[in-house]
């Protein structure tokens, strides 16, 4: 089992949360430690929007609290009731589930009182909630600063990979159709959490304006990557759903199409290890030349007749086709311009470590 950033930071937020409220004599401090655990978040900049989301809940939850147990008393429906509006005025201000959680807790733990002053009561509880919320801000912010990066480009290699192997096994002829379909929705899967945590790297802050300059560059680049990675899923999925119609073309036409994407193939590695200056920088005409004048006799070829081919399905491949090749050239000068002005980046650096402490 593998214990990541985030597990450790809960626990020590948890504890800080327990800790500070037995320093202050709050009673309950477990409330402080429930509301440590929502309000945990994986990044410094989700953190802090949680926490102002958070504080709103909580003066709600606290308020409709208070208000109900003056008015109405606190017998169990009063409280039901009072959850239920809470509920519906934080889904009215489009807050997350992990803040409706928190305002729900507020309102049990002040609804719940017995003996004391009410008020004080109140104050003392709601309090305590705002202890673990600030407790979990401060470990989010000074604790592990998550880094994104080195798990977007792995990510990034990962998925790229499996996708360029089954278009490699479809020039091959050995891709199973069934296995291929139930791998294509997996990759599918894998790309929307390929998007996700690009969203969690673009929500890392950075402190310096080099840095900042740098890492909208990368934005940029690590979108383009994701772009190309998804045209070539694409391809894939056109591959798979026509292998009946492709296996009936002239063998010149079907062999050109598999001689052009052995070469997008081979050019889109070859960008995902320039990136991390783990290949030799080609020239980008090296690479242009070749497919262009190979995407030249793929078209020639579709139109051999002076009639494009009876199946309509046929243009959706071949523009596919066009498209992933058109994404890689981007990309390529995105990697150029890239090295152009920053050169000496960490994350090479960082991935030859990581590689280095498997080996």
């Amino acid at each position: 089992m593998k214990l990541g950033a985030r597990i450790f930071k809960t626990g020590i937020a948890v504890a800080l949360a327990l800790f500070l409220a037995a320093l202050f004599h709050f009673p309950s401090p477990v409330f402080a430690g429930i509301s440590a655990v929502f309000a945990m978040q994986p990044t410094i900049y989700r953190s802090y929007l949680s926490l102002i989301e958070q504080v709103q809940a909580n003066v709600i939850g606290a308020l409709f609290a208070i208000v109900a147990v003056l008015i109405l008393g606190r017998d169990p429906l009063i409280v039901g009731l009072t959850l239920m509006i809470v509920i519906a005025l934080c889904l009215k201000m489009r807050l997350e589930s992990s803040t409706i959680s928190v305002a729900l807790v507020t309102v049990i733990a002040i609804m719940e009182y017995t003996e004391r002053q009410f008020i004080e009561f109140a104050a003392i509880r709601f309090l305590t909630i705002m202890l673990g919320i600030f407790a979990a801000f401060l470990v989010n912010l000074i604790f592990l600063p998550p880094k994104y990066e080195k798990k977007l480009y792995e990510k990034i290699r990962d998925e790229t990979e499996a996708i360029l192997k089954w278009i490699r096994l479809y020039q091959q002829q050995a891709a199973d159709h069934h296995h291929l379909k139930d791998e294509i929705e997996t990759l599918h899967e894998e790309m929307t959490k390929l998007e996700h945590l690009y969203l969690m790297y673009k929500e890392e802050r950075t402190y310096f304006r080099r840095q900042r300059f740098q890492k909208s560059r990368k934005l940029v680049l690590y979108r383009q990557m994701i772009a190309s990675a998804d045209r070539a899923l694409s391809v894939l999925k056109w591959l798979h759903r026509l292998e009946n119609e492709l296996g009936r073309l002239p063998d010149p036409f079907h062999h050109a199409i598999c001689l052009h994407l052995g070469s997008l193939v081979g050019y889109h590695e070859q960008m995902l290890l320039k990136f991390v200056h783990q290949a030799k920088p080609l020239p980008h005409h090296v690479w242009v030349e070749g497919i262009d004048r190979e995407r030249e006799r793929l078209t020639s070829m579709f139109y051999a007749d002076g009639q494009p081919p009876s199946d309509y399905r046929l243009f959706s491949l071949i523009g596919a086709i066009i498209d992933y090749g058109d994404r890689l050239e981007h990309l390529d000068k995105l990697i150029d311009s890239f090295h152009h002005y920053h050169y000496d980046d960490e994350l090479a650096k960082r991935l030859e470590k990581s590689a280095g402490g498997r080996s």
